[in-house]
Formats: structure tokens, C-alpha cells, sequence
């Protein structure tokens, strides 16, 4: 028979566990959270920007020189 020293060490783990189960949980929720995970992505390019932005402004200037030629060369190109 167990002796009430036991089950409280037995109950003791036992809420230990469900606390760590509880955490891990609500951990996973907040990695699948899509809106939240793009308000933290947000409010790091954000503040990434603010720290340096000549980055961002050539990535954005590259990104539009490479689209504008692949629609040239779509609208000109014989085909």
C-alpha cells in the first residue's frame, strides 16, 4: 500500500508535469499563431529598418530594377 508521503510526491510530479506540458503547449500555440508571428516579424524588419535602412533601400531598389526587367523583356521579346 502507498503511504500519503508517497502519493504527495506522486501528485507533486504529477503537477510538475502538467506544468511543463501546460508551457510547451502554449509555447506551440504562439509558434502557430500567424497573426502574431507577423507582428513580431513586422516589428523586427521594422526596427531593423530604423537601425539601417540604406539595406533595405537597395534590396527594395534591386528588387524593383529585377521585376521591371522581367516585365520588359516579357513585353519586348519576340515570341
Amino acid at each position: 500500500m502507498t503511504d500519503s508521503r508517497s502519493t504527495a510526491d506522486i501528485q507533486s510530479k504529477v503537477a510538475q508535469t502538467r506544468a511543463q506540458l501546460e508551457s510547451t503547449l502554449d509555447e506551440i500555440e504562439d509558434k502557430l499563431n500567424v497573426p502574431k508571428q507577423v507582428g513580431i516579424f513586422a516589428h523586427k524588419a521594422q526596427a531593423s529598418y530604423e537601425d539601417n535602412p540604406v539595406p533595405w533601400v537597395a534590396g527594395v531598389t534591386a528588387a524593383v530594377a529585377i521585376v521591371g526587367g522581367l516585365v520588359a523583356w516579357a513585353v519586348l521579346s519576340r515570341d
